[in-house]
């Protein structure tokens, strides 16, 4: 009698002890879940090679014990073999109750006009109802069915989803489109420029100018260079919208500094390396006011009221002088450019055109480089 009573004492401590342990190990574990066939339309792939890519990739995810392949066609053999077009609640409840899991996981990856229609389900089978289910429409990307599948099925289980990516794959329009066309070379044109500037008009005289006129006494053909900073803001296809931000250094082969920054709005191609652009340009210039007199000499302002006591019969205005303050101006620039390459080499070539007051217009040539990556 003592014997059976302490028998009883040691398992009923032993039960005690380990009943956690056990209960935790059963808390942890996964339901079971298979699948056998994806339907596919559209694809080169087959419905075989599709359901292995949902199956890699619910495996990765970890929400569920997802039987092996060889596995299941092993228990199919021995029961019926090969069940074909098994897509149906019906048919899946049943094939899950053969494969003895707990769940069956199928769908369709379709092909429609220009979309691509990811449709999942996952069927409980000791309830024979639908547990979960998904559909997304996504761009006509074939190449990007793997990611397709992951974020469906993240969306089925309610996990964090990489937004950039569903943007990438569901908008025509996103900013941002080599994930929606890796076929598509983009041309990202960042780094140095150098070139000439040509002024003309009446800002090709004051330049040529002596400087005790208020001229530079220089020519109107000026070096400049400086760095290309862009941000493409909309991709489609072979075609980049972008902004560019140009500063320059312009006169530095004659003595001047002459600061200059342009904002330009571009298209480009990237197929065919053509782009035009416009957009504001500041720079920073010498202005005096003055007069242009009978013989149209140019005076400063302050040598009619140091000479003369009566009012200036001539109109005041303000002009480019070297003796005058600095300030800051503004013009608009239009250009153009072809970009050529060589290997990963590229090399822009660019022509512009700012329009100015009197004729003193402002055009040239500019070029730079730097490597694809």
């Amino acid at each position: 009698m003592k014997a059976k009573i302490l028998l009883v004492f040691i398992i009923g401590t032993f039960h005690w002890i380990f009943s956690p342990v056990l209960n935790a190990q059963n808390e942890e574990r996964h339901e079971t879940v298979a699948i056998y066939e994806v339907d596919t339309k559209g694809f080169t792939i087959s419905s075989t090679e599709m359901s292995n890519l949902l199956r890699t990739e619910l495996e990765k995810l970890n929400q569920l014990d997802v039987m092996d392949r060889y596995d299941m066609n092993y228990l199919l053999q021995k029961k019926d073999g090969h069940i074909e077009n098994c897509y149906g609640k019906i048919c899946l409840i049943e094939l899950g109750k053969i494969l003895k899991v707990d769940n069956m996981l199928s769908g369709s990856v379709q092909l429609l006009d220009d979309v691509i229609i990811v449709s999942l389900k996952l069927i409980d089978v000791g309830r024979a109802q639908v547990a979960k289910q998904e559909v997304i429409e996504f761009l006509n990307l074939k190449h990007q069915i793997r990611p397709m599948l992951q974020l469906t099925l993240k969306k089925m289980f309610a996990l964090d989803i990489d937004e950039n990516l569903m943007s990438k794959l569901t908008q025509k329009n996103d900013y941002e489109t080599a994930v929606n066309f890796p076929q598509a070379q983009r041309l990202n044109l960042n780094g140095p420029r150098m070139g000439v500037t040509i002024v003309s008009g009446d800002g090709a005289k004051v330049l040529k100018e002596k400087e005790e006129f208020g001229g530079y006494d220089g020519s109107p053909v000026m070096f400049h260079f400086g760095y290309q900073f862009e941000i493409k803001y909309l991709n489609q296809g072979n075609f980049q919208a972008l902004v560019e931000f140009i500063p320059l250094v312009t006169g530095l082969d004659q003595g001047q500094f002459i600061p200059s920054i342009s904002i330009l709005n571009g298209l480009r191609n990237s197929r065919m390396g053509l782009e035009f652009a416009f957009g504001p340009n500041l720079f920073v210039n010498k202005v005096a006011d003055g007069y242009f007199d009978n013989q149209g000499t140019w005076h400063l302002r302050k040598e009619w009221l140091a000479t003369n006591n009566e009012p200036n019969p001539y109109p005041i205005e303000s002009r480019t002088d070297s003796r005058g303050e600095i300030k800051l101006q503004s013009t608009f620039i239009f250009a153009i450019g072809k970009t050529f390459k060589s290997g990963k080499l590229n090399i822009p070539l660019n022509a512009f055109f700012a329009p100015g007051k009197k004729a003193s217009h402002r055009f040239g040539l500019s070029m730079g480089f730097n490597l694809s990556k």
